[in-house]
Formats: structure tokens, sequence, C-alpha cells
């Protein structure tokens, strides 16, 4: 029954223009006159719907950010009425007010398309069996990924996170054939199932479907090494939607956005001015047919490229790089910047050291000092202090090739960095202003 929905997939460039342009200019208008904050904005910015007369107008409109969403809580930017919003969901880790994001019955229709295609990209089909480890409830990826699930055919486990033991239990005993959850959660899963006496290579796992955070290509081979299964990418953010607003293929070259939906901009992080496919900047989005809460220009911070050039899949909906790193994850040293993915990357491609770690920031007499906590190999566990110091060597001459600067690299035997269930938290700042 869904399967005709991937052929939405492969749209021909200038009817998806047309399609696009269709649902943006409805709703940009629908924006204008139900959402005070976009009216008002709008206006001091001296433009209005009449203005847009094409995609390539768009850089006219006013930009919306994070703190925008929470300026207007709760409802500020609802733009239907509260007996048509059927579901809220809420962004994991703010402080503060929270994300707050509302949906229509449309809406949450809308979602459960784009999650069935990332789906069927991943090669997935009904028969399947998906073993749900994102957290359910505000957060948007288990209720995300359970009902495109199902409307695809596939047999749902809501397992949730957490209780890491019944989910190899689970994943060995009932088939399961796709596992999603974070990347730093399933790294801990092939830790348990070793302890289990479970090797991941011999279950029928096929497919890892892993998002919510920034996750480097060399934890990609750090999983399907240690599992045997392919990962894949599946991108989204509550604001926009959830899990689903883009998704790999099974050529893991990008990630297709489902731009029918969420229309894609790239821009300059600082001047804000739009850049053309190919060049790095700010990925921004505009939702184009969400009518519960639509967002107009939405800077995600997220840092990436549109490809030019197609996919081999045969999708002509756009791909980005994959997501590494946002710009608010940036932290400065020395006046470097320093993203938490760079670290990683350098870790990873260290024989030896493993896939968990913390950056511990400190300042000592007014100088912002850099503390690598890595956990290593076990079986490294029983070498001599020279081999363990060449280790470390190693591990210091990277990460200073890698970011520019010298930092404390701290070896920590397994287990001793906290595991998490969700999003892993890399970055521990310690600094006093």
């Amino acid at each position: 029954m869904y399967h005709p929905l991937g052929t939405l997939d492969y749209i021909t460039k200038a009817a998806l223009r047309k399609l696009q342009w269709k649902k943006f200019s409805r709703t940009l208008e629908h924006v204008y006159q139900n959402v005070t904050w976009y009216r008002d904005q709008m206006r001091e910015k001296g433009v209005c719907p009449a203005d847009i007369r094409g995609l390539e107008d768009m850089y006219k409109l006013p930009f919306t950010v994070k703190t925008d969403l929470r300026d207007t809580y709760p409802t500020g930017l609802f733009a239907v009425k509260q007996d048509e919003i059927v579901r809220l969901h809420a962004s994991s880790g703010t402080t503060g007010k929270p994300i707050v994001c509302a949906y229509t019955k449309g809406d949450i229709e809308i979602w459960q398309e784009v999650v069935v295609r990332s789906l069927l990209a991943f090669g997935l089909h009904s028969g399947d069996i998906l073993q749900n480890a994102y957290g359910y409830g505000l957060f948007t990826g288990g209720l995300g990924l359970h009902y495109g699930a199902e409307a695809l055919g596939l047999t749902v486990i809501p397992v949730s996170g957490g209780n890491s033991e019944r989910q190899i239990l689970f994943l060995r005993d009932f088939g399961v054939t796709a596992i999603s959850c974070t990347p730093s959660y399933f790294v801990h899963l092939l830790e348990v199932a070793q302890q289990m006496q479970v090797d991941f290579k011999e279950l029928p796992v096929k497919v890892g479907i892993f998002g919510a955070e920034p996750w480097t290509e060399g934890m990609r081979q750090v999983i399907q090494n240690g599992s045997g299964l392919k990962a894949y990418d599946i991108y989204g953010l509550t604001e926009i939607s959830g899990p689903g607003v883009g998704a790999e293929c099974t050529h893991q070259n990008g990630t297709h956005i489902f731009e029918d939906h969420f229309y894609p901009e790239i821009v300059d992080s600082e001047t804000l001015e739009p850049l053309p496919d190919g060049q790095e900047g700010e990925l921004v989005f505009t939702t184009l047919d969400k009518r519960g809460m639509p967002l107009i220009r939405y800077r995600t911070r997220d840092i990436t490229r549109i490809f030019e050039d197609d996919c081999p899949c045969g999708r002509t909906i756009r791909r980005i790089k994959k997501i590494s790193h946002r710009s608010d994850d940036m932290f400065i040293i020395r006046g470097v910047n320093v993203f938490p993915s760079q670290i990683e990357s350098a870790l990873l491609a260290v024989e030896g050291s493993l896939p968990h770690y913390q950056i511990v920031l400190t300042r000592d007499g007014g100088l912002d000092n850099v503390e690598i906590q890595v956990e290593i190999d076990p079986n490294l566990i029983g070498d001599t202090i020279r081999e363990l110091e060449r280790l470390q060597n190693s591990i210091h001459k990277k990460i200073e090739t890698t970011i520019g600067i010298r930092v404390k690299v701290t070896l920590m035997e397994p287990n001793r960095i906290p595991r998490s269930e969700g999003k892993a938290k890399r970055v521990i700042d310690k600094r006093t202003i």
C-alpha cells in the first residue's frame, strides 16, 4: 500500500520545483494570516507574501531561530486553532522553556510518509522486524519511527531505551532485522552483547538506523565492523518534523532530503547570505506544507553542503553531506575553533582507542585547557607502561594534527566513561567565567 510513496523520491526536478512553489506559496499566506509573530517579523523586514514571487525570492524572508520558539512559548507560533492540534512534542536537552512543536492530523500523516520513504531507502520492506530503541514520549524519535514502520508493514518492537540486556535478548530471540537508536547507544549494546557472549554478527539484524546526534564516518566503520550490519543515518529535528526530514540510501553517500516537504537552503553562518549547492554552510529549512506550526527559514545550526551531483540510486531529491557537527557544538580553545566530531575522527583513526570518550574543558589562570578522556581496548589492559605511552602519544599526535593544538590525553579503562541511553554527552565544560 505504501510502496508507491517511494516514487516521490524520483520526481522530475521541474515537477518538484513546481510542487515546492505551490506548497510554499500556500504556507506563506497561511503563516502571514494566522501567526502574529511571523506577520510582525515580515513587516519589520518590509516584506509580505505578495513580494515572494518564486522560491528564488525566499532570501527576502526573515530567519527563525531556536530562541524564537522559546520566546513565543507555549503557543505563539501555532498557526491553527487548538482543537486542530492532535499532538505536541518537545526537543530533548533544553534548559529553561522547552522547544515545543505542534502537529495537526495532516502533519502527522506527512511525518509518517517521510519515515516510510526513509525505511524504503534503507532497503526495508513489509515483513522486516524493527526494534525501536529510541526514547518514546516528548522526544520525536520513538513515535516518529514507530508509526512510519507500522505503515510500511514492519513488525515494531517498541522497546525504547535502556535495559540493554533485554535489548540483546529481543534482538536474538525475535529475529529482529533492523534496529533504531542513537549511534553511541548502539556501541554500548555491542559491549553488552559481548558480555552476554552473544556474537552480533550471527544475529539476523541487517540494518541500523542511527540519528539524534552527530556521528562520523569513523563511528560508522566501528559500528559496521563490530556488528556486520549496514549503518544508515536518519536526519531530523523536532522543530521541523522529527526523524525523516532526510535519510541515506543504500549507497551511503549523502542524506537525501525529502524536499517536497522540507525546503533546504545553505547559508553562510556569519553573513547569512545564501550559498550555492556544493558550498559548505549552515543548513536552513522551510516547512512547505506543515499546518500546525510551520517554520520559515529555520536555522538548524547544522553544518553541511548540498551535493551537486546525482546519486547512483536514481533519486532526484537532493542530498546533503552527512551531518557530523553543529555550529553551536563548537568550542574555542586558544583562538582555535574545535568541533567534537574532529576529536572523534582523530580518536577512531588510532588503533587501540574505543569510541567512548569525553572532552573536558577547564580554565587555569585564564588559560583554557582540553583533556580528552578515552577508553582503550580491553586487550591492552595488560600491556606495559611503555606500550600504553606509545598509544597515548599516537593519540596526542593525531589530535594535534587534526585540530592544530596540543591537548591532554588520559587513557581510561573500559567502562569508565558514562554510557547514555539517548544522546551522548561528549563535552564537559568546567570553565568558570
